[in-house]
């Protein structure tokens, strides 16, 4: 069953493809100007430079993207369940903290979101928008019966 989305981050947006098509229509366009135009080789160039920018662009994606729906928390290809979460405010950041979707540290771009599982250790959740990601986990908290979100947890 498809899980409603309560916070949600793209890895990056679809607008680095243009730099391909951008940059072979400013070529396409200096030649046009000195008289000479080969519209098949700009056409080639664009295509080029198209194909592993979207890989790029879909990998990106794929690895740095941040979902939060009500049964778990998504980090790139790692899924946290919400099940064994218990604090995410007042939690302080430990060194040597697990983070998650795989990598040695958070992505650059983003900030760290310590969180404390039901076992007591500490996991750092990520985001670029730590503070709306640390709320939304918290209302979750609260919302799910029971379960202290707080440092008193």
């Amino acid at each position: 069953m498809e899980q409603p989305t309560l916070y949600a981050e793209p890895g990056t947006s679809w607008w680095p493809l243009l730099w391909g098509p951008v940059f072979a229509a400013l070529g396409l366009g200096v030649e046009a100007l000195t008289g000479s135009t080969r519209p098949t080789l700009w056409f080639l160039v664009a295509l080029l430079l198209f194909l592993p920018t979207t890989l790029w662009v879909q990998g990106r994606r794929r690895l740095y993207a941040v979902r939060l729906t009500p049964v778990a928390l998504h980090q790139g290809r790692e899924e946290l369940a919400m099940r064994e979460v218990e604090s995410v405010e007042g939690v302080e950041p430990r060194s040597g903290a697990k983070v998650l979707g795989g990598g040695w540290s958070v992505p650059r771009g983003t900030e760290p979101v310590p969180i404390r599982l039901t076992d007591g250790t500490v996991v750092m959740g990520w985001a670029r928008d730590a503070d709306a990601l640390r709320t939304e986990l918290a209302k979750l908290l609260i919302t799910r019966g029971g379960q202290r979100s707080g440092p008193e947890a």
